[in-house]
């Protein structure tokens, strides 16, 4: 018997579908996927700045780096695994971005900086990352996709509330570059084993249907074994096969580009600032470190209500809260510097942050269906993420110019109300030979 074969026999005799393994590695993996996020490394930013002597604005066009490789890497990425799951892919990226981050303890200028994270780093996380995770477990469910998404997602927020004071604290005692060696062990024994033993492509594989519902009828095998066949129901939605062109014909695709990117570009920026701004109002690197905290802890709590919010309502209405929640939180924290409207004001942002993954992964998935979603989904990362690209650099140069982050603020929250207006126009798209 297969390995395949054996996790379906055991899928069907037991009482948990298969598919939330599936969402178990994807928390993993999205919490070593965290490891490299703007957030985490702005805990590094002052000792780094401090050590390889670049400003910050120079030191923010990493994350710019980042983001257009990325953004090139996306289309590439959703059509393997479309083409052959991400099984491998998963474990591939997890062992590059080990090696990456234990050779970055090694580095004495910022160009190798520069050039460690911009390939083995950014390359290996997105063979591993949230976009692979969540074709995946798209492909697994479609009345639960919501919640199964959210709980995936859960991981960036487990591994966002520990993060800051875990990496403030290691660089405290060990240093920065003790500290990416051990971000780089965790990331490979986090990710790479239970990619290969549980990850598989479609529930269809084993055997299996989406969401795990099964129908009462059953029959016997060539050796008279008796088995439950699955209702293999499959919403014609999900069904529909979009090429690249087609879908760029939508406006569904073009409204979902802009919504989330443009909001992505306030969202990179701060989440590589805020760290140092906290702590430039005058508050201690404790204090910073928390706020981050505060803001993770809503992206550990919030994705859940998100998921089940999308599953039950509509979910345009839905994205616009989201969107105006995280606006709303972001004007009271920065209204003043008291540490009791800091820690509200960013509270209330980390739970509209916490619904930003969530919904436009149940939204790209519901309107373009399982059979394309790599495709569709990697030429729309590829543009949101040019955009998210351009946030650090933008409040990096911004600070510099002005000596201070509030006018990159403003400019965020009017895009977040921007994006939530716009989130009214959704519609579903339908294909041309599809319409009557």
């Amino acid at each position: 018997m297969t390995p395949t074969e054996e996790a379906a026999a055991t899928a069907r005799n037991g009482r948990i579908f298969y598919g939330w393994y599936i969402v178990a590695v994807g928390f993993v993996a999205n919490i070593a996927s965290t490891f490299s996020l703007a957030s985490t490394l702005s805990v590094f930013l002052k000792p780094l700045t401090a050590e390889l002597g670049v400003s910050r604005g120079v030191f923010s066009l990493l994350r710019s780096g980042e983001g257009l490789v990325a953004a090139c890497m996306a289309p590439l990425i959703g059509t393997l695994v479309d083409r052959y799951g991400g099984r491998w892919m998963m474990a591939l990226g997890a062992i590059a971005v080990g090696i990456g981050f234990i050779a970055l303890s090694y580095i004495e200028s910022f160009w190798q900086f520069l050039l460690l994270r911009w390939t083995l780093v950014t390359v290996g996380d997105a063979f591993m990352g949230y976009m692979v995770i969540n074709i995946i477990i798209a492909h697994w469910f479609y009345r639960r996709r919501g919640r199964a998404i959210a709980f995936s997602g859960m991981g960036v927020g487990f591994a966002k509330v520990c993060m800051p004071i875990v990496a403030a604290t290691l660089i405290l005692w060990l240093g920065w570059r003790y500290t990416w060696l051990i971000f780089g062990l965790v990331t490979i024994v986090l990710v790479v084993g239970p990619a290969l033993v549980i990850v598989r492509r479609s529930p269809e594989e084993m055997g299996l249907s989406l969401d795990g519902e099964f129908s009462p009828s059953s029959s016997r095998d060539s050796r008279g074994i008796r088995e439950t066949k699955p209702s293999h129901y499959v919403p014609d939605s999900q069904d529909v096969a979009w090429s690249r062109s087609e879908a760029l014909r939508t406006r569904a695709f073009w409204l979902l580009v802009v919504i989330f990117g443009v909001s992505s570009v306030g969202v990179t920026g701060l989440n590589l600032h805020v760290f140092a701004y906290v702590s430039d109002l005058g508050h201690s690197p404790v204090v910073a470190a928390t706020v981050m905290s505060v803001i993770a802890s809503m992206q550990l709590a919030s994705p859940l209500g998100w998921g089940l919010m999308a599953e039950r309502t509509n979910i345009r209405i839905a994205t616009m809260c989201k969107f105006i929640i995280q606006a709303a939180g972001l004007t009271v924290a920065v209204t003043t510097a008291d540490i009791f409207f800091l820690y509200a004001g960013f509270l209330l942002y980390g739970i509209g942050l916490g619904g930003g993954m969530v919904l436009s992964e149940i939204l790209w998935a519901n309107y373009f269906g399982r059979q394309s979603l790599g495709k569709v989904r990697g030429m729309g990362l590829l543009l949101t993420h040019v955009l998210a690209a351009l946030g650090p650099p933008f409040f990096g140069f911004l600070f510099d110019l002005t000596k201070g982050y509030g006018l990159s603020i403003v400019i965020f929250v009017a895009a977040l109300l921007t994006s939530a207006l716009l989130s009214l126009l959704l519609r579903p798209p339908v294909k041309p030979s599809a319409r009557i």
